[in-house]
């Protein structure tokens, strides 16, 4: 198809105008979709994202109604948002698709009260929406529904139950129907949402960084708007986040408070004080509580023996305490198990959400402070944070060099024999 100038004027304003129409109607979705481009490809049969555009095939636009056209921009975008892309690793892609399909199908039709007409096109029926245990895919992740279609086999799933049995039917008729017109139509409602260009996002880390950005502003920006949800701007998966990021289980402002007040902030040795440089006698300096909460390390334990939950109520933890003291906490996160991933700097909530763990072999404790005293001697920490199950020899006390040291441990049953010491469930 060669189009006219006119004709991609025609395209782009009809898609712009579904931009401003989710905006208006379903602002979550909309400020997202402010963050993307739109593009014609005339080699895209129907739809696509990279993470940066949405791609539309041109007769694609034709076949679809504005509803319709408003359906997939937000299908898409809670793709890019969730970042399915650069999360599906080396699971089998079709089976992945569909779990992502289904989550994603799920929460927009919760958006709109379960009315299963606004996540339909009329060339491709109820889009799927349910997970295989027949329940809403908005209550799962897309790695939950991929486990569960893994468990039960095949990749035809297609969610819901209506869809179900049109499925089983249509199973049933495959044995004995020879007919090449049912097949292409059976193929093309599987299809209809392109996934073959996220593979770009997939390897962009700094694209994923980004959309976890935007997805964070937008759902704080929703939230400065209808603080309880009453008009149900946010969709499930939304919520749960500002909720998960809003409630660490640690009161990090008791805990740090009473830590800073008893062993950070108090008259130390280390450093001196600078004023008596020229001085044969040292005076101890006094380190402000502000000054203290600048240079916290925290180091994770990723050990095989911790569960990837763990890892995550981590980020939730370091996060709530970021936020409980204004902004003000700031310092390294770093990794360890039998050696030491190098502690990257933070000074903020988005820069601490950018660092990636790693790890997963041993645990060796002493390895956290031979690092501290051969690679940050000239910025020593005030203090460091070990976030651990605690399931491996304890250094001598010596090894920490007189810096304070805190344990939060994720169990009863571990108790290091100095440093303060806090708990942590998972």
């Amino acid at each position: 198809m060669d189009l006219s100038e006119e004709k991609k004027k025609k395209y782009m304003k009809r898609l712009l105008l579904a931009r401003m129409r989710i905006l208006s109607t379903n602002g979550f979705y909309g400020l997202l979709i402010m963050h993307m481009n739109f593009a014609l490809d005339e080699n895209c049969n129907t739809a696509s994202t990279d993470g940066n555009k949405f791609y539309f095939g041109p007769s694609f636009l034709d076949e679809i109604s504005d509803s319709e056209l408003d359906f997939i921009l937000m299908h898409e975008i809670l793709h890019v948002a969730l970042l399915h892309p650069g999360r599906r690793d080396k699971r089998d892609p079709d089976r992945y698709n569909i779990a992502c399909d289904i989550v994603v199908n799920s929460n927009i039709l919760k958006s709109f009260d379960m009315d299963e007409r606004r996540i339909s096109l009329k060339e491709y029926g109820v889009s799927m929406h349910t997970a295989p245990d027949n329940k809403e895919g908005y209550n799962y992740t897309a790695e939950q529904v991929y486990q569960m279609l893994e468990e039960q086999g095949g990749n035809n799933f297609q969610g819901g139950k209506s869809t179900q049995d049109r499925f089983d039917e249509e199973k049933q008729g495959d044995q004995g129907n020879d007919d090449p017109t049912d097949d292409n139509k059976d193929d093309k409602a599987k299809t209809w949402d392109d996934h073959s260009k996220w593979s770009a996002m997939e390897r962009d880390e700094f694209l994923q960084d980004e959309w976890l950005k935007h997805l964070e502003d937008v759902c704080a920006a929703i939230e400065i708007r209808d603080p309880s949800n009453t008009r149900g701007m946010l969709p499930v998966f939304a919520q749960r986040i500002i909720n998960d990021l809003r409630k660490p289980q640690t009161d990090w402002r008791t805990i740090l408070n009473c830590f800073v007040q008893e062993e950070i902030t108090d008259y130390s040795f280390m450093p001196p004080d600078r004023r008596m440089d020229d001085s044969d006698f040292y005076l101890p300096d006094y380190n402000e509580k502000e000054d203290a909460l600048s240079d916290i390390l925290f180091m994770v334990d990723t050990s095989g023996s911790v569960s990837d939950e763990m890892i995550a109520v981590v980020y939730t933890e370091i996060k709530g305490a970021i936020d409980q003291f204004g902004g003000a906490l700031k310092g390294w996160l770093g990794f360890f198990d039998s050696y030491v991933t190098e502690p990257v700097e933070f000074s903020n909530e988005l820069e601490l959400l950018k660092i990636k763990p790693r790890g997963g072999g041993g645990t060796d404790f002493s390895i956290i402070f031979s690092y501290v005293r051969k690679h940050m001697k000239d910025r020593l920490p005030a203090s460091i944070i070990i976030l651990t199950d605690g399931y491996a020899p304890i250094p001598p006390e010596s090894a920490a060099m007189s810096i304070p040291v805190l344990w939060l441990i994720n169990n009863d049953v571990v108790t290091p024999k100095w440093g303060k010491v806090a708990r942590i469930s998972v």
